[in-house]
Parts: structure tokens; C-alpha cells; sequence
């Protein structure tokens, strides 16, 4: 990891940016992707700029009740990355803070129309589709069949065998709940929520815990986002994944600013540099793929083609409402979570 982020610290240099540079203040970050790409991306830019990057992890469900509780009293200058569902709920809620990047006709239309559907609260960095991982080699041993579609999962062979992330506290839940209801209608949504209860061993607490759980085998499959997977099996465990063929939803990953973050102007810097296209190839290099939002962003061939893929029609605007989230994450654990198993 060092040798890369030492690779994109000599990319920096090449676009004229100041390696080692005088220190120019802090900015407090929460990001809500993966550790490593996290890390990645304070140490590279704290090396490049000579900011100081205090960043915490956190999910998405978590990155937006600490927000909420720290409404009158911002600790927060910057939120990156996790679904955009909450992201849309921060600014709907006033947490965060308008502001149109000088990049953002680079975009994608997709990360375009995140941001104008929040008022320029929040923008789109990267998109990912979700899907079923599985354990190759556990899927074999159990002579389980790969499910390709929503109404497979719910058959009796997979009892016990899958773990999704809990709605509550996870985006990815989050989207899936949001998918089935789009797909299905409400109601038979939610009697497939729990017919698949029956199914599911573990309701994790984050979106990546399932991928983790199958690339280990404690787990023969997961719903997930298809873009955890090639990471994992880069580090050598058995795990592939497919898409529903009869249609997936897609999380939009976001950024926000903060309202009344103390080192806005920081902010905005960092905010300005984490849409650019070398920027964002650092996911890859951190083996994350998802799909950039900048269009000139080098695409990894593991990113999954989404030409490939059936997605729904997907109400962003709608099911990133916190209306619409509490009443369905109140209605998963009432009539879903409760049910024994």
C-alpha cells in the first residue's frame, strides 16, 4: 500500500501539486468506504498539500446519527463516501451545506442529478450495483446451486447459508429494501423480506461485513454491493457474485460538506480535489471498484460493466427521504426483524 500511495503522491507532483508543502491548516473528515482506500486518501493528501487529515471511519447509518447529534455543535467539516441515501437525509435534515465543485460538469449525469436533487447538498463520486456474493468453493462442498435471481434466495436448500447487513445501521440493507420494494410493490416486498429471514443466518452490522463472512467461508452467500468482491479475491479467497437477473438497484456514493464545519474552506478543497479524475482511480488502487462519477477517470477492468446489468428504475430522491427511510426500516424490524428463525 505504501508503494502506492507513494505512486499517486508522484502522480500529484506531476499536476504541479506541492508534495511536503507547508502545513495549511486541518480538515475532520468521516469516510464511510473502505479502510484502506480511507487511509489512502488523508495520507496522500496530507502529504500532497501538507493539510492536516483528521478522518474517522464510520457507516453511513452511523457518519448521519453523529451528524444529527452534533447538529448545533459541528466536529464534522466533510462527509466522504457511503450510500447516498443518507447523505440526501443530511441535507433534507439541513446538516449539510450547499456548494456547486468547479468540477462538477466532469461528472456523470447520475452524480449530476444526486446533487441537483439535494439543492447541491451532496454530490455523487462513485456508483456500484447490488447483488449475491458467494463462496465458490463452500457453494461447491454444499452442492448449492448459484442463485441468479431475488425469488432464489428464498429457497429452502439456502437456510441458513446467507447473511445480508442490518437496514438499520447499513446502507447497503438500506438499498436492498428500497430495490425489492421498487421491484416488487410494498407489500410483496415485504413478504419476501420474510421468507428470506428464514434463509438468513446473520444480520451484520455493516455492508461489507456479508462479503467478509462469505470470502471466509462462515458464510455461503451475501447480498452486497458487486464491487466488495473483487478486493477480497485479490487477497486470494474463493468468491464471486452475480446480479439478480430480474433487476438491482444501485447505490450512489456521495460526498457532503458540513454545515457549520470549522475549516470549511479546507473542506472545499479537499471536496474539489476528491472529484478529480486521479483522485478518484485511487479506489481501484485501493481494490475498491466501484464506477467513478468523473467521466475521465481511468477505469479498472474489474469496475463491473453496467451494460451488462438490469437495473430498476431507481427513486433516489424518494427512497433518500428520512421520511421514507424510518418508515421502512420501522416496518422491517415490526414485521420482519421480530419474526424468529
Amino acid at each position: 500500500m505504501k508503494q502506492t500511495i507513494w505512486a499517486v503522491a508522484v502522480a500529484a507532483l506531476a499536476m504541479g501539486v506541492p508534495v511536503g508543502a507547508m502545513a495549511q491548516g486541518q480538515v475532520n473528515i468521516i469516510c464511510s468506504v473502505q479502510a484502506e482506500w480511507c487511509s489512502m486518501l488523508s495520507t496522500v493528501y496530507a502529504r500532497t498539500t501538507g493539510v492536516k487529515v483528521n478522518m474517522s471511519l464510520k457507516g453511513s447509518g452511523e457518519a448521519l446519527a453523529q451528524l444529527t447529534a452534533e447538529k448545533e455543535n459541528p466536529k464534522t467539516d466533510l462527509w466522504f463516501g457511503g450510500t447516498g441515501d443518507p447523505h440526501l437525509q443530511a441535507a433534507e435534515q439541513n446538516l449539510s451545506l450547499e456548494y456547486k465543485s468547479p468540477l462538477l460538469a466532469q461528472l456523470h449525469p447520475w452524480a449530476q442529478q444526486q446533487a441537483q436533487q439535494s439543492g447541491y447538498k451532496t454530490v455523487g463520486i462513485y456508483s456500484g450495483p447490488l447483488g449475491f456474493g458467494y463462496n465458490t468453493e463452500l457453494v461447491a462442498k454444499k452442492k448449492l446451486p448459484i442463485p441468479k435471481t431475488w425469488a432464489d434466495l428464498l429457497k429452502p436448500e439456502y437456510k441458513g447459508e446467507i447473511q445480508v447487513a442490518n437496514p438499520a445501521s447499513s446502507g447497503t440493507a438500506y438499498t436492498m429494501i428500497a430495490t425489492l420494494v421498487q421491484l416488487m410493490g410494498e407489500d410483496k416486498a415485504f413478504d419476501y423480506l420474510k421468507g428470506l429471514h428464514q434463509n438468513v443466518s446473520q444480520y451484520a452490522r455493516s455492508g461489507t461485513g456479508p462479503i467478509k463472512a462469505v470470502a471466509r467461508g462462515e458464510t455461503a452467500i451475501s447480498i452486497s454491493f458487486v464491487h466488495d468482491a473483487p478486493g477480497e479475491r485479490m487477497q486470494g479467497f474463493p468468491v464471486d457474485t452475480v446480479t439478480p437477473a430480474d433487476g438491482t438497484g444501485a447505490e450512489i456514493g456521495s460526498m457532503s460538506l458540513i454545515k457549520g464545519a470549522r475549516n470549511l474552506e479546507a473542506a472545499k478543497k479537499f471536496y474539489d480535489w476528491a472529484l478529480a479524475p486521479s483522485t478518484q482511480e485511487m479506489g481501484a488502487a485501493a481494490k475498491q471498484f466501484q464506477l467513478p462519477s468523473n467521466k475521465s477517470a481511468k477505469l479498472d477492468e474489474r469496475v463491473p460493466d453496467f451494460k451488462k446489468i438490469k437495473f430498476i428504475n431507481y427513486d433516489y430522491a424518494k427512497y433518500g427521504s428520512s421520511a421514507e427511510r424510518r418508515r421502512l426500516i420501522a416496518r422491517w424490524e415490526k414485521d420482519v426483524n421480530s419474526l424468529p428463525r
